[in-house]
């Protein structure tokens, strides 16, 4: 299987996929500071999430990790993850690692996090643990790559033989085997990582008993499970078809291997993009319809290219031609059903035109769209040949239906030579319907086009294979709309929580030699409370004690102000933690520094204040 060899070598190179739920909001705010303890931290996000045992890690001021409770959904909604907090915390400031699995199999990961009576005079960086261990995350893709190439060769091969009809299928009974057994294996391979994938830990954490009854519990891990069971059923089903030889059994067997194939690109459309977000169920379908015709055309181009390398003779050619019309109404349908299923998705996914270029999500579908309008264009040019092989089967089937009506016992035996029994040209019979069917294919439909359609069908096949990379790409890369729409819902806390302003001072004294700074922090910036921390800093960048900074706020168009913020020397900084603005817009920040007992300057900055 070359052509898989070359695309796991692609793909090894691709980028990690990028989780599909968005955080929508956090409880309390991310970046607030809240007067009493919360009892609980809720997240909220775009879509339904499913839980870890170590979903939550809460670290304390002190850098210490925090006991917590059990993470549950909030109120019974599938689309939050809650945490219960001790009854008693210490003031200061926390900071809150998650992580959980969106609802198509992706996990998501991120910190937050928010103060408790005050703000802790010092941040360190602390080690929320990882977000995915590298070698977990690179063998998942893998899998996941070769799962989507091994389904898309088995339903386009069975396909194949079961709507071309080519009479020797011999040549597609190993690459069918061989994309049996590698979705198979890798189906097994993303069922033992799924556990150690989700928490972000090693490969070796796929072999913890507990660990893998969790997953058997989940959605994606039950949907591998059914893939496993369909495998086992569709190899059933595949020595079945190996064994039939009554034509009047083909309906059948289109059934049932349409029933297969459907039932599999199901377990795709049931833990992926489809899953979740907006129509889910006319998305599911059209997930479906999208990865059956993936198969059929990618699948049967494989297919059409194993049965053109075939010696021909022996009734060989005349199959060709029979087959390769046949395969080239097959790939027109699937082709069809791609578009319109792929605009739906497209929509789906996007949200709005300006997305195409704005997000990742958008800038991979034009890039798939790229590949696939190269792949029709080589595909037209493939029908061209496809039509020269055509043209000298339809006139051999009008010479075989012109056969001359079989003679009496005794009749004059025919005579060879340029007269036959019914005239000297032979005119009405049976010598020149039998000299066109023995004769060799007209010039455009002989062996010079078998090999340009060859090589045309190559091509298709290598650039599916790259639009095959980056739809499996796509699908692991947050949609636009679900971007869109945890940026348009957030909370307030959600948005950046600070304002950082920088103030300029002079004074020229020995005190502070030189130009200076003062770097204030307003957090959250909006109506209500707010907390401000200011550190002065000396011309050497090095941290200043000053006798005094004092910050008030003025809104000119509705004459508020002066509000004093009644800042506090927190021995080394400023700060305070309750000053009150009543409205929105644009205030004007005054800071005034004082370096010594009778030298000081202010400095205003305008400070805009949201709702």
């Amino acid at each position: 299987m070359l052509l898989g060899t070359v695309l796991v070598l692609l793909l090894a190179g691709a980028a990690p996929a990028s989780a599909h739920a968005a955080l929508r909001g956090t409880d309390p705010d991310d970046g607030s500071l809240v007067r009493q303890a919360p009892r609980h931290v809720t997240l909220t996000f775009t879509e339904s999430v499913g839980l870890l045992d170590d979903s939550f890690r809460v670290f304390g001021p002190d850098q210490r990790r925090v006991h917590t409770g059990e993470a549950t959904h909030a109120d019974g909604r599938s689309d939050t993850a809650r945490i219960g907090l001790p009854g008693k915390l210490a003031r200061g400031t926390y900071t809150v690692a998650w992580r959980v699995v969106s609802a198509d199999s992706h996990p998501v990961s991120g910190a937050f996090s928010f103060s408790v009576g005050k703000r802790s005079a010092t941040t360190v960086q602390l080690d929320t643990g990882s977000t995915e261990d590298p070698l977990t995350g690179g063998l998942n893709d893998a899998a996941r790559y070769l799962a989507y190439l091994a389904a898309a060769l088995l339903v386009g091969l069975a396909a194949f033989a079961l709507l071309c009809r080519p009479a020797d299928t011999s040549a597609l009974r190993r690459p069918l085997v061989a994309a049996w057994w590698t979705l198979l294996g890798s189906t097994l391979v993303l069922l033992l990582l799924r556990a150690p994938y989700e928490a972000g830990t090693g490969p070796a954490a796929a072999f913890d008993a507990s660990a893998l009854g969790r997953t058997l519990t989940g959605r994606p891990g039950l949907a591998l499970v059914a893939r496993l069971v369909l495998l086992l059923l569709t190899a059933v089903f595949l020595l079945w078809l190996s064994r039939r030889r009554d034509p009047k059994e083909r309906p059948v067997a289109l059934a049932l291997g349409t029933a297969l194939a459907a039932a599999l690109a199901l377990t795709w459309a049931a833990a992926e993009h489809a899953s979740a977000g907006i129509q889910v169920p006319l998305a599911m379908t059209s997930s479906v319809l999208h990865l059956l015709a993936t198969g059929v055309w990618l699948g049967g181009l494989v297919a059409l290219l194993l049965t053109l390398r075939r010696p021909s003779g022996d009734g060989v050619a005349d199959d060709v031609a029979e087959v390769v019309p046949r395969f080239s109404r097959i790939a027109f349908a699937s082709v069809t059903v791609l578009a319109v299923t792929g605009v739906y998705q497209s929509w789906r996914g996007l949200g709005s035109l300006s997305a195409l270029t704005g997000t990742s999500y958008g800038r991979l579908l034009l890039a798939k769209l790229a590949g696939v309008a190269v792949l029709l264009l080589v595909a037209g040019y493939s029908r061209r040949w496809t039509a020269r092989i055509a043209t000298p089967a339809a006139v051999t089937r009008t010479a075989a239906a012109r056969k001359r009506v079989p003679q009496p016992v005794g009749a004059p035996a025919e005579q060879d030579g340029p007269e036959g029994p019914e005239g000297p040209e032979g005119l009405d019979g049976p010598e020149t319907p039998v000299r066109a069917a023995e004769e060799p294919p007209a010039s455009g439909a002989g062996p010079h086009a078998r090999r340009r359609l060859r090589r045309s069908v190559l091509v298709e096949v290598a650039v599916a294979a790259v639009v095959l990379l980056i739809t499996t790409v796509l699908t692991g890369t947050l949609p636009a709309r679900a971007e869109a729409e945890a940026a348009r819902q957030a909370p307030a806390g959600a948005l950046p929580p600070t304002t950082l302003i920088t103030v300029p001072y002079d004074t020229g004294t020995e005190s502070v030699s030189g130009r200076g700074t003062v770097q204030v922090t307003l957090d959250p910036a909006r109506v209500g409370e707010n907390g401000i921390q200011a550190v002065a800093a000396g011309s050497d960048k090095g941290l200043v004690v000053l006798p005094e900074i004092r910050i008030t706020f003025t809104l000119p168009s509705r004459k508020v102000g002066p509000i004093d913020a009644e800042l506090t020397d927190q021995g080394g900084y400023w700060s305070t933690n309750s000053v009150n603005l009543p409205l929105a817009g644009d205030w004007t920040m005054k800071t005034t520094v004082r370096v010594s007992d009778v030298d000081q300057v202010s400095v205003e900055r305008r400070v805009r204040i949201a709702p």
